[in-house]
């Protein structure tokens, strides 16, 4: 299925080898419907548990292998609608059944919410008691170790229950700003020079702030940011919603602040968050320098917000079908050994890929560890970008992969932390082969003007967003108002810090912020730029070092779930998050891709 600019399909047109195969998980709805009255049949058996954890090390195994069984189900279940969702936006009948799982999702949480409390009441020598008793009980230790770790933090078994029935209200600000964006908001559509309307969507934006016609550039970015001006308050007051319930639930757990219980959760220090910022603060004349290449590589006597994406090397952007973009990954990542690339084999030869675009569909990419396998979903364009997306997504896919069939089911779920890191070292190691791969010098410096766009919107630009974050967040923490004039203006500023003054700042920009859907995940998007930079790193180890770097990645790090804290996780693996040293050696990267650049450009 060739990418068409003027019309984007229906679903039910879209070819079967195009789309995911759900079917893995459930041959009908109605299959579908059952295990709901089966997992809603789980609640009186999780309650039966209540007041007994303590009583004996068989009443505690018994209590987590349920848990287990249940996370099983779940995730068959859940992500069977979920992903039906998401595959038509406006499909009310799959929007309602996500909701149903999502209440489903809280009730399961409420009558689970006795455990965390209850489990801090057991003594450190009962505990270790009932891990002698029982030996199948070890399999859980680092579980039980990380919710005693926590126990400042768990509330009361009635204030859990409360805070668990509030599931459903915690969640919504990021389900409106869904469905604001991906159902309701349309763009105006834009002309190209030839008269040809060209439809202005989410999947459509950025490859349309790729066209080489400047006057398409454009009209895209007036006719997006125009229609998010026309509902900034909107933006603005979901927005603010969010970071209310943000500091809620850090209040009532006796947090700090909202970015420690976030980063709490995966044992992360809030000070890896502060350096990240500080580390790219330290370096904004690279940035600076970057900028100032761009325009005089363009040739224009103002750089534009609009101008950030398009090739700064005319000419040389090639037409990549996805057949040609899995052969090109596929060969790319070699490297890491035949077992990675059989499994890669598999989710491309059995449909574990959503590809295209179609009406209603949501909108970028993503990932699903799904344990019957992964699940990917793409709105994918014949072009670069979205070559390096396939090799990214398909990086997250085999990380699920190799840790659900390696880890106990407690320990397979790999946190957010180190979440980036394997679908960035796919991109890394893509990157490397099509340099090695190509003897043109037109098309080598195209290959890093895209290598330099990875460094200024994943380095830079999530650290700027996480900048952001942080703010909005601060301004909640101090009782002062998030509004459109208050997030307009923060976000002004981080422009003007990041990008510098020879760019002209297009007024539109200020309103980035209420496209970003990442300010709904909770202190999410800093790890994009701490992942990239641990990424480069395995990345360089990887090919210079060969198998044993590719058996210790694959060892410890794949394969690792979330058995130990992420930090250390990826200090086995080689590189140490704990300092600033990788995210410098990143930017002294970038600053010399850039030399190498304007060399290559004479």
């Amino acid at each position: 299925m060739a990418e068409t600019n003027t019309k984007i399909p229906n679903r039910e047109t879209v070819p079967k080898e195009y789309t995911w195969a759900l079917e893995d998980l459930y041959a009908s709805t109605d299959e579908w419907k059952k295990d709901m009255e089966k997992l809603k049949a789980f609640v009186p058996q999780i309650t039966s548990f209540q007041g007994r954890l303590g009583e004996s090390s068989k009443a505690l195994l018994d209590f987590l292998k349920l848990q287990d069984e249940i996370t099983i189900l779940i995730d068959s279940f859940a992500n069977y609608s979920f992903r039906k969702a998401d595959e038509d936006t406006k499909n009310t009948t799959w929007q309602g059944y996500k909701d149903q799982t999502s209440s489903l999702y809280v009730a399961l949480a409420g009558a689970f919410s006795f455990a965390e409390p209850e489990i801090l009441t057991i003594s450190d020598e009962t505990l270790e008691t009932f891990l002698a008793e029982e030996p199948a009980l070890e399999e859980y230790r680092r579980y039980l170790s990380n919710i005693r770790r926590k126990k400042a933090h768990i509330l009361s078994n009635e204030e859990e229950r409360i805070m668990a029935a509030a599931g459903d209200l915690m969640q919504a600000p990021g389900d409106i700003n869904g469905l604001l964006n991906n159902a309701d908001m349309t763009f105006p559509d834009v002309t190209d020079k030839s008269g040809n309307k060209l439809p202005v969507t989410h999947a459509s934006f950025i490859p349309l702030m790729h066209n080489s016609d400047r006057n398409v550039r454009k009209e895209a970015f007036t006719s997006l940011y125009s229609t998010y001006d026309s509902l900034k308050n909107t933006s603005a007051a979901i927005l603010s919603a969010q970071m209310k319930q943000l500091k809620f639930n850090a209040d009532m757990r006796h947090y700090g602040s909202a970015l420690e219980a976030a980063l709490d959760e995966t044992n992360v220090d809030t000070a890896v968050y502060r350096n990240l910022i500080e580390a790219v603060h330290d370096n904004m004349d690279s940035m600076y320098k970057y900028v100032r290449l761009r325009k005089k590589l363009l040739q224009v006597d103002e750089l534009h917000m609009y101008d950030l994406y398009v090739p700064m090397v005319a000419d040389a952007e090639a037409h990549i079908s996805f057949e040609e973009a899995k052969k090109n990954v596929r060969e790319a990542l070699q490297v890491l050994g035949e077992d990675y690339i059989s499994i890669l084999d598999e989710g491309f030869e059995n449909r574990w890929i959503d590809v295209y675009e179609n009406v209603g569909k949501r909108s970028g990419a993503y990932s699903c560890g799904v344990r019957k396998h992964p699940y990917v979903l793409l709105n994918h364009k014949d072009n670069l970008d979205s070559e390096f997306t396939l090799a990214h997504e398909m990086g997250h896919a085999l990380h699920s992969y190799y840790s659900n069939k390696t880890q106990p089911i407690i320990d397979s779920d790999y946190v957010i932390f180190v979440a980036e890191v394997a679908s960035t070292c796919n991109e890394a190691l893509l990157m490397q082969y099509l340099l090695q791969k190509t003897t043109d010098k037109k098309q080598r410096a195209y290959l890093i003007n895209y290598f330099l766009e990875q460094f200024r919107t994943t380095l830079y630009r999530q650290t700027m967003f996480a900048e952001f974050e942080l703010k909005m967040s601060e301004l909640v923490q101090n009782g002062e108002s998030i509004n459109a004039e208050s997030a307009c203006k923060i976000y002004h500023d981080l422009i003007q810090l990041y990008f510098g003054d020879d760019i002209v700042h297009d007024e539109q920009i200020d309103l980035e912020w209420a496209r970003i859907p990442h300010f709904y995940y909770n202190f999410y998007v800093y790890q994009y730029a701490t992942g990239f930079s641990a990424a480069i790193a395995l990345s360089q180890k990887i090919l210079k070092e060969g198998a044993p770097a590719v058996k210790a990645y694959k060892a410890n790090f794949l394969s690792a779930g979330c058995s130990k804290d992420p930090v250390s996780i990826l200090k086995d693996a080689g590189v140490d998050m704990s300092t600033k040293a990788p995210i410098e050696e990143a930017l002294k990267l970038f600053d010399s891709l850039i030399d190498e650049m304007e060399e290559l450009m004479k």
